[in-house]
């Protein structure tokens, strides 16, 4: 096994609670079936990532309400109401990132699939985002991951041997395209599971 010197965090549902739940579960008075059905068909997670890649939120927004009239409320409430979407740090991660960079031993960096829109109001919102040695947001590259591009953008930019490195991330999807060019991963469950997983690779928390 070479030698682990960075690490890589994906930001949201690893380090920062997003969830649009938090929104419109309330606008569909609790049916999570019918929540679920406009994130299927209307709202699409397809949809939010391609925002995600930079496509301007404004557009995006009048173009699905063109396509879908009668949900034009709930449209805007996506972007409208982003804010309300964007819970507190998940705080056994953040304690995580913390001891990492305490101990001085490994470069630390972020790649995110963020909208370079919205992501000035969590970097305005979350102090330990100003830990990192550099932060990748895909709105600004105008990529997104899982496209093998944001990864050798980060591994150029903050000079990182791929084997050396450890992505951690939610999404399976994500980590499968990072072990595709080299980059070890980690799939994120909770703090606990990362804990051990970290350990796994001889890093102890």
């Amino acid at each position: 096994m070479s030698k682990i010197d960075t690490i890589i965090f994906d930001l949201g549902g690893v380090l920062i609670d997003w969830n649009p739940e938090y929104v419109y579960l309330n606008e569909f008075n609790g049916d999570r079936k019918k929540m679920q059905w406009f994130f299927d068909n209307i709202c699409t997670n397809d949809w939010n990532e391609n925002q995600d890649a930079g496509y301007p939120l404004a557009k995006a927004t009048e173009e699905r309400v063109a396509m879908f009239p009668e949900y034009e409320n709930l449209i805007r409430m996506f972007y409208g109401r982003w804010t309300e979407m964007l819970g507190n740090e998940i705080s056994g991660t953040v304690k995580i990132l913390k001891r990492l960079i305490d101990r001085n031993s490994y470069k630390v960096v972020a790649l995110t699939n963020w909208s370079a829109e919205t992501f000035p109001i969590a970097l305005n919102k979350f102090e330990f985002l100003q830990w990192f040695e550099g932060i990748v947001v895909s709105g600004e590259e105008k990529t997104r991951k899982p496209f093998d591009d944001i990864y050798y953008l980060t591994l150029n930019r903050y000079n990182i041997i791929a084997e050396n490195a450890i992505f951690i991330d939610d999404n399976l999807r994500n980590i499968k395209a990072a072990n595709n060019i080299g980059i070890n991963g980690i799939e994120f469950k909770n703090p606990k599971q990362l804990i051990k997983a970290l350990n796994s690779f001889n890093i102890n928390i």
